[in-house]
């Protein structure tokens, strides 16, 4: 009916094209074969469309071929006539095609979808046949890692949001694609087909995307291919080994297997172009992804032998955050400890005060630092870094109950000399009083009392007052002969502080500053070597 609507209006537009015209036609002028002219006339005008097209000759001159002449004049016009006819009729028909070719395509996706997947032509519970109609299916997987959300080192996991697609041949689904008019099929109900059964081995939990509309679609090609494609969010587990932190590189794996399907009847493959894609604007707070390996991981079992694959993905510490938060303040407060080295030895309140706050300080940062970690069996790389600076933070305040020691025993030492020098005085005063006895003439046995009580005679007066030792022998000049000291500048520089406590303060003054030079030179000599030799070929 559509069709034949399109032919009545193409005529009537021919008749009004016609109806326009017979006044030119009238004045038109032609010559027939005897070189004679013609005029065509007799046309119909616009007023009787009923009748019919006649073109009718006069005669100008008395031949008798006027006739065949005003035949063959009026053939080109009618083949004109007839090819604007047929372009209209074309141009109708292209326009009504392209209105009704979406709808027929929708239409015959529909038709070609009840055929393959019918209740009587597919069956979801048997899976794909392999290569030659033998053998397992292999399926090819790829993925892109859109967002990892956090990496949290106290329960030893990470988030990640991932597109996972899955692509195989099934030879049921095969169908015609009408010359390359069809491309694919899409569906979004995977339940009507065959799907492989792959889990994640080391998920905590993880979640499908329903928002609007649940993010998964099932495309089925001409020659039976089928990509299977889903947005998922993955809690996974990743155990960390944490002795370098914070200068680590952690390995967190993806590991994808075969549930029920042995490698006889299934197997998992990676897509050999681009088998793993990560969004260009990927960020994380703490960590860099550095690379990402893909791998296989078959596992075998009671049951048989499973299919696994495996993607590492090598993640390294940023340590600019943990400089600024730990090891710049520990390294503070070493240094405020130090400045008790520098008081008096008596401000006892000030540098006690000061001593225990900066181990209370340091105490408090180094719990909080391990609250934001794991407990581990095993020495961690902060936990030397902490311990030192609290060793030395504890040092400064053992070296002032050292100097505060020292200083009450020089006190102690200095009473001591201080009564032996009245001693001497009181000695010196009595002898001075027994030589001017002797001198007085009052004996000798005054003398030799005295010199029993305070010290042993070794010189005595004999025959006139000459002095003879103790043995009777006469004395003799007695010359002893030393060597000089050789002069030791730190002895001399510290010679300059006559206090044991003063000398206690000077020498910590530097020794502790050298030692925790040559701490931070072995710290990070070694915890940085050791970090560039573990960031070589990440281990399986």
């Amino acid at each position: 009916m559509k069709s034949s609507t399109g032919l009545e209006e193409s005529a009537g537009s021919l008749r009004v094209y016609l109806q326009k015209r017979p006044s030119e036609l009238q004045t038109q002028r032609a010559m027939d074969f005897s070189g004679r002219e013609w005029t065509p006339a007799g046309l119909p005008d616009a007023g009787s469309p009923g009748e019919s097209l006649e073109v009718k000759t006069t005669s100008i001159g008395r031949r008798g071929n006027s006739r065949a002449s005003s035949t063959r004049g009026r053939m080109p016009l009618l083949l004109m006539l007839f090819l604007l006819f047929f372009c209209h009729i074309s141009c109708v028909w292209g326009k009504r095609q392209g209105r009704t070719s979406s709808a027929n395509f929708r239409e015959t996706e529909k038709r070609i979808l009840d055929h393959i997947i019918g209740p009587g032509n597919y069956d979801k519970r048997i899976r794909p046949a392999g290569a030659n109609d033998t053998g397992p299916a292999f399926v090819r997987i790829n993925l892109m890692i859109r967002n990892v959300q956090t990496i949290s080192d106290v329960k030893m996991e990470y988030s990640i949001q991932i597109t996972f697609r899955e692509q195989w041949q099934d030879g049921r689904l095969k169908f015609d694609d009408m010359g390359g008019r069809i491309q694919y099929l899409t569906m979004t109900d995977t339940d009507m087909i065959w799907m492989p059964d792959l889990f994640f081995k080391n998920e905590k939990e993880g979640h499908f995307h329903k928002i609007v509309l649940p993010n998964v679609y099932v495309r089925i090609f001409p020659d039976g291919g089928v990509l299977y494609s889903i947005r998922i969010s993955l809690a996974l587990s990743c155990p960390m080994d944490l002795k370098l932190f914070p200068l680590d590189r952690q390995q967190c794996q993806l590991l994808m297997a075969s549930y029920g399907w042995t490698t006889e009847d299934l197997v998992f493959l990676w897509k050999s172009v681009d088998p793993v894609q990560v969004t260009k604007n990927l960020h994380l707070p703490r960590f860099t992804l550095e690379q990402f390996i893909t791998d296989y991981c078959n596992s075998k079992t009671n049951t048989g032998e499973y299919s696994c694959l495996l993607v590492a993905l090598i993640f390294k510490r940023e340590f600019s955050y943990y400089l600024i938060q730990y090891y710049i303040p520990c390294c503070m407060l070493v240094i405020v400890s130090w400045v008790s080295f520098w008081l008096d030895q008596n401000a006892v309140p000030a540098r006690v005060s000061l001593g225990v706050t900066t181990l209370l300080t340091m105490s408090t940062q180094t719990s909080s630092i391990n609250q934001s970690l794991p407990p581990v069996s095993y020495t961690k790389a902060i936990d030397v870094w902490t311990g030192v600076c609290l060793t030395f933070v504890f040092g400064a305040l053992l070296e002032f109950a050292l100097v505060n020691y020292a200083s009450r025993s020089d006190k102690h030492r200095e009473k001591l000399k201080e009564k032996m020098k009245e001693q001497l005085k009181q000695r010196e005063l009595m002898e001075a009083a027994m030589m001017e006895q002797m001198e007085d003439g009052h004996g000798h046995s005054t003398y030799a009392m005295f010199c029993c009580i305070f010290q042993k005679p070794l010189v005595s007066r004999h025959n006139g007052g000459s002095l003879s030792s103790s043995g009777g022998e006469k004395g003799r000049p007695c010359e002893i002969h030393l060597q000089p000291k050789r002069k030791n500048c730190c002895r001399t520089w510290l010679s300059k502080f006559p206090t044991r406590s003063k000398r206690i303060d000077v020498i910590s003054r530097i020794t502790f500053p050298l030692v925790f030079a040559f701490f931070n030179l072995a710290y990070w000599s070694t915890y940085l070597f050791t970090e560039e030799e573990e960031g070589g070929p990440p281990k399986k």
